[in-house]
């Protein structure tokens, strides 16, 4: 019998990004309805023909064989979903976003946008933010699980695997990119080749925003957490992690002070104010805050002698908004956002002598 387990299913996120957000667990609604689930069985020949089966997806798990193609899709963890949706599936049940929400529907907007254009007036939604709800994603009736951008555990995923195959994560919790988080999940679900078309018009999308904004190469940016109530330490985003591979991706060169330095099995590292030198080489910085941030970085006797700050080449994302999500990518969220974050990067650079 499966049990619901208690596990902080965001604990590493929320560290790093500093997050106070937290759902309790209840019990959902019934899963899908009627429009939801012909989403999800609807499949031309030509996608049934792309996919062989039996497919088998190496993970840090190990291996997950998937004996035939998926009508019912279930997604845990953050974004996810987001990939099934951009590919024209609903999933018969997602996890709720736990951050960057401005309403109480779980949704971020560019998921409930696309839900909408989709059809579907009532998502199943597990509200699974304080830990898997592994009855509810029983009940959801799944023939598959997306966890490939996920930080689950070895413990989580065998009782997942009780319920369906499911998609993990390549290597490391939390590092896959919105790229890797296309191409695996769309293999898990029969979908490859349109997994790599929609891999393909996001890059076009980036292309051509990073294309008008030439300020952009050649400036070394970094994604940063710092937590004006405690400055006496913050947190630096790997290049490998979602938020610092996007910097990259639009023109951006990851300072090599901060590459040096982290593990590249961990999507962060944590910086005591003292090393705080460890920015002086990043003309620009993303962070997390408010209004108030930067007049308290420029304060502080420590943190106000990086450069970037003294100058004020930062973009501050105020905390817990839709764009503060949108930080680490998915395809959906970048068509959504792109623009207005691409416009604060530019004011940022303009700064820089």
């Amino acid at each position: 019998m499966l049990m619901k387990r208690k596990f902080s299913f965001f604990s590493l996120l929320l560290i790093a990004m500093l997050m106070a957000a937290g759902c309790s667990n209840q019990q959902n609604e019934d899963s899908g309805s009627d429009s939801a689930e012909e989403s999800n069985t609807e499949t031309t020949e030509t996608e049934e023909a792309a996919a062989e089966y039996p497919i088998v997806i190496q993970h840090a798990f190990g291996e997950t064989t998937i004996e035939e193609k998926p009508e019912r899709v279930a997604t845990v963890a953050w974004s996810n979903h987001d990939v099934a949706l951009a590919l024209g599936v609903v999933p018969v049940g997602f996890s709720a976003a736990n951050y960057g929400v401005q309403d109480d529907s779980g949704m971020l907007p560019w998921t409930a946008e696309k839900l909408e254009e989709l059809g579907e007036e009532n998502p199943n939604i597990f509200q699974d933010t304080d830990g898997l709800d592994f009855e509810a994603i029983s009940d959801a009736n799944p023939d598959v699980i997306l966890a490939a951008y996920s930080g689950i555990t070895q413990e989580e995923y065998d009782t997942l695997s009780q319920i369906a195959p499911v998609v993990a994560y390549q290597t490391s919790p939390w590092v896959a990119s919105w790229r890797e988080q296309v191409t695996y999940n769309s293999i898990g679900m029969g979908l490859e080749e349109e997994g790599k078309q929609l891999i393909a018009d996001t890059e076009e999308v980036i292309e051509e925003k990073a294309s008008q904004h030439p300020e952009f190469q050649g400036k070394k940016a970094a994604f940063v957490s710092i937590d004006a109530a405690d400055l006496s330490k913050f947190y630096i985003y790997s290049e490998t992690d979602p938020r610092g591979a996007f910097l990259t991706e639009l023109g951006f060169e990851y300072p090599e002070s901060i590459t040096s330095e982290i593990d590249p099995s961990s999507f962060y590292i944590e910086v005591s104010a003292e090393n705080s030198d460890m920015l002086n080489d990043a003309d620009v910085f993303v962070t997390y805050g408010n209004e108030n941030t930067l007049e308290t970085l420029q304060a502080d006797p420590i943190l106000g002698k990086i450069p970037a700050v003294e100058r004020g080449s930062i973009v501050v994302i105020e905390d817990n908004t839709p764009l503060a999500a949108a930080g680490t990518p998915s395809t959906l969220s970048i068509n959504y956002t792109i623009d207005e974050y691409v416009e604060l990067l530019s004011e940022a650079v303009s700064k820089v002598e």
